[in-house]
């Protein structure tokens, strides 16, 4: 028996009771799926007590050597991906959370990452969307039409990023160094969408007439005028 007492025999009776007619091999992508939130919850609880060791002043070699790797490699494996993301950004996040929850999906897609982004209209990467597509309806009806069909059971608990996902967030991460910004904002999550290539959201994005160099441009554009507003003021 694990520490968490569950066995594998468990884990497997369970998939086999709630997936009674599935073939073997559906049955290998469901248990791929459930291995990955089982990982990423684990990664998670680590981080939990992570933060609690930097809040009582323990080093980033003593965290390495209590997990049992090197420092850089602590730091590189349990620095929040979010840790830069403004408020609007990880608002966005959560929405996209809740979306593939509403849609009953056992994971978190980059099309929910990009549904989270049209949920928060105080950000720009709501404005640059609205102002290509005309409408937000519209948007929402290009979103809905690569959405994978509603679930059959409501979820509870942790709902794992799909991999394209955790690259959009990287790549996310990336587009505002790029662009010499100390944060990640909701903008920047858009240019992760579009950069991470063959991803539902990328998609989206081009089938709405975005390309990857023009929205650059925009958004470096409109950030210059927001801060030249600000400078006004």
């Amino acid at each position: 028996m694990s520490p968490l007492d569950i066995s594998l025999a468990e884990l497997i009776a369970r998939l086999d009771e709630e997936l009674p007619e599935a073939s073997e091999l559906a049955r290998i992508s469901e248990a791929r799926l459930r291995a990955q939130t089982l990982s990423d919850l684990g990664d998670q609880l680590i981080d939990h007590y992570v933060s609690k060791a930097k809040q009582t002043g323990a080093s980033w070699t003593e965290i390495g050597d209590a997990i049992g790797v090197s420092k850089q490699a602590a730091q590189q494996r349990h620095v929040s991906p979010f840790e830069r993301y403004t408020n609007l950004n990880r608002h966005s996040i959560v929405l996209a959370q809740e979306a593939a929850r509403t849609h009953k999906h056992d994971f978190i897609g980059t099309e929910h990452i990009l549904l989270g982004l049209l949920g928060e209209p105080r950000g720009l990467a709501y404005e640059v969307l609205i102002a290509k597509a005309g409408s937000e309806q519209c948007v929402r009806d290009a979103i809905a039409g690569a959405m994978p069909p509603v679930g059959e059971k409501a979820l509870r608990g942790h709902i794992a990023f799909r991999p394209e996902s955790k690259e959009a967030i990287e790549q996310a991460r990336r587009a505002a160094a790029d662009l010499g910004h100390d944060w990640v904002g909701t903008e920047h999550t858009l240019l992760g969408l579009i950069r991470t290539e063959r991803s539902p959201a990328s998609r989206i994005l081009r089938d709405l007439g975005f390309t990857t160099d023009e929205l650059r441009e925009t958004i470096k554009t409109e950030i210059a005028n927001r801060s030249a507003a600000r400078d006004k003021q």
